[in-house]
């Protein structure tokens, strides 16, 4: 059994253990900024697209290599500040791939790129609305006119990861009106510039994430701010949308298998009726039952990644969010139990519990992306039978 719960927290590629060694040297209380800084200088960042492929690039996928993020994100996670594991999980797996795809030769996003990749500056991803349901994205209020002079972008973002650190955000706003997916466009917004506003947001748990609100009051900037052509908005998310969803599976598998390691050698140490609590045989079941789901997610996001990564596969990208939600929380929850009151502790197993609950709420919450699941039912059903 412990063989079992190394195998999922081991490095199994040559250059997997690169992101560990980049951060080996921060104390743990860094933030954010720093972890960032100490992985774009050892170029963790830049490694991520597998330069088999074109690369960042105009136009280009920006593929990133799956092994090289899960190595990233274990590494980050093995550190325990689950909110600074959630951006540095954002601004890689989402933020990055689309300012690459979009990055002309010379310019401000070519700019932006260069220094997050560097780790010289950190970027927000700003899609979340404060008018619109987070999952109804089309629905959303922030607006932004685009004349040949220039660009003037009003309204307001909500519980936006990085934002109190952020040097940059990546907007996404409405150009015109409607709710069709060519009425949407990405804008990339310096948060010195007039305009921005930036408040922290009001809660206990991913303090480590700076998570903030964004108001955007009469925001002028030039027209190179655009990234990519208007209207091509959500269609570049779509496309890289993917990726931030097996980065959320993957930070799934990492952060279960760190919690069952934990409750396992507590369980060794606690005793029962004279014996450790591991021995007794209800414990060890619902244990292992925990591990059998944990395993199942790492082998289905080993299976999908490059379906996701490669050939942005909708499909599997939604069926890797889905089951990252419901494999996290029955999983942390029963480790919690299982830890008793141990659990209770400041930042123990409930508070992680709480905290994970971003992986089935944050990217689309697990019920609408179990709808897309269903949508795609046809497909995965002759899969299963090839």
């Amino acid at each position: 059994m412990p063989d079992l719960i190394e195998a999922d927290r081991a490095p199994t590629a040559r250059h997997r253990p690169r992101a560990a060694a980049a951060l080996a040297a921060l104390p743990v209380a860094a933030p954010v900024s720093e972890v960032w800084a100490a992985l774009g200088a050892a170029g963790v960042l830049t490694d991520l697209y597998d330069h088999e492929d074109p690369g960042p690039g105009p136009g280009t996928a920006a593929a990133l290599d799956p092994a090289r993020l899960a190595d990233l994100i274990r590494a980050v996670d093995a550190r325990g500040d689950n909110g600074v594991t959630l951006s540095v999980l954002v601004q890689a797996a989402s933020a990055l791939p689309l300012l690459a795809a979009c990055a002309p030769a010379t310019g401000p996003v070519r700019q932006a790129l260069q220094e997050a990749l560097s780790g010289s500056a950190t970027v927000a991803l700003a899609a979340t609305d404060s008018a619109a349901a987070g999952s109804d994205l089309a629905d959303l209020g922030t607006e932004v006119d685009i004349t040949p002079d220039g660009l003037l972008l009003t309204g307001g973002k909500r519980w936006i990861t990085t934002a109190c650190a952020a040097d940059r955000l990546l907007v996404l706003a409405r150009h015109r009106p409607g709710r069709h997916f060519t009425s949407f466009t990405w804008v990339l917004v310096p948060t010195t510039a007039p305009g921005v506003r930036v408040r922290p947001a009001d809660s206990d748990l991913l303090g480590g994430s700076v998570t903030g609100h964004v108001e955007l009051d009469g925001v002028r900037l030039p027209p190179d701010h655009l990234v990519g052509r208007p209207g091509r908005g959500m269609a570049l998310f779509a496309r890289h949308m993917g990726t931030e969803r097996l980065a959320g599976a993957l930070w799934a598998v990492a952060l279960t298998s760190r919690v069952l390691a934990d409750t396992r050698e507590r369980l060794t140490r606690r005793h029962c009726d004279g014996r450790p609590l591991w021995h007794h045989d209800a414990v060890r079941q619902r244990y292992a039952a925990c591990l059998v789901q944990v395993r199942q997610l790492r082998a289905l996001c080993e299976s999908l990644a490059e379906q996701v990564t490669r050939r942005q596969d909708l499909a599997a990208a939604a069926l890797l969010k889905s089951a990252a939600g419901l494999v996290a929380d029955p999983v942390l929850a029963a480790c919690a139990q299982l830890q008793g009151a141990d659990g209770f502790a400041r930042d123990g197993a409930q508070t992680i519990r709480a905290e994970a609950g971003v992986l089935g709420i944050g990217g689309g919450v697990t019920e609408v992306v179990l709808a897309a699941v269903a949508d795609h039912a046809d497909t995965l059903l002759t899969e299963l039978r090839s």
